[in-house]
């Protein structure tokens, strides 16, 4: 896991889950996560879009440039991706296991960003195949969001994030604030 939002929302997750396999949808605690929230979506299964976004951040749609609450989640990716990110959305359900991957996003006029994907089961009414929880940011925010959005989202890695392994090497890691369009960040670094 390459960014704080991801690392931070899995120790989240992980300490809610208290050595279960995954969460109840109702211990989730948005005031919790208020940090992270910009970044996070919950996906719903259901019978005809097999997996709508029920929730979707505003950080996140601001890079897609639309709203992606109740739309289909594979709908920004391209026909060749949608069979084996339904396949890997599908496996979290089934073995309980999260799964971080790297998106790239592309707008229209060519401009890339790389951005990170954590998945997450979560059980809802005793169900496993019913919710998951999952985020997607990016390391550096662009100056150009919101101004040139993502028409597509291609899938080009991922990996099982295998239960005590990881948990063991993940600390919480509270979520870097995000900057306003046209505004400075200072970032750490130089000499010590």
């Amino acid at each position: 896991m390459k960014n704080a939002t991801t690392r931070a929302l899995y120790a989240y997750w992980d300490r809610l889950r208290a050595g279960r396999a995954a969460p109840e949808r109702g211990d989730l605690d948005p005031g919790a996560i208020r940090t992270l929230l910009g970044d996070v979506f919950l996906l719903e299964m259901d019978g005809q879009a097999r997996h709508s976004v029920r929730l979707a951040g505003t950080r996140i749609c601001t890079l897609l440039g639309q709203e992606w609450r109740g739309r289909a989640f594979d709908g920004p990716f391209p026909d060749g991706d949608r069979r084996e990110l339904h396949l890997l959305l599908d496996g979290v359900c089934a073995a309980a296991a999260p799964v971080v991957a790297g998106v790239v996003g592309e707008t229209a006029d060519g401009r890339r960003l790389d951005l990170e994907m954590l998945i997450l089961p979560l059980r809802h009414r005793g169900r496993t195949h019913a919710r998951l929880l999952g985020s997607l940011s990016c390391e550096h925010w662009p100056y150009w969001a919101g101004q040139a959005p993502l028409s597509r989202l291609r899938l080009v890695s991922f990996r099982h994030l295998s239960g005590e392994r990881e948990t063991a090497a993940v600390a919480p890691v509270p979520a870097i604030p995000r900057p306003a369009l046209g505004r400075l960040r200072l970032l750490p670094g130089g000499r010590a």
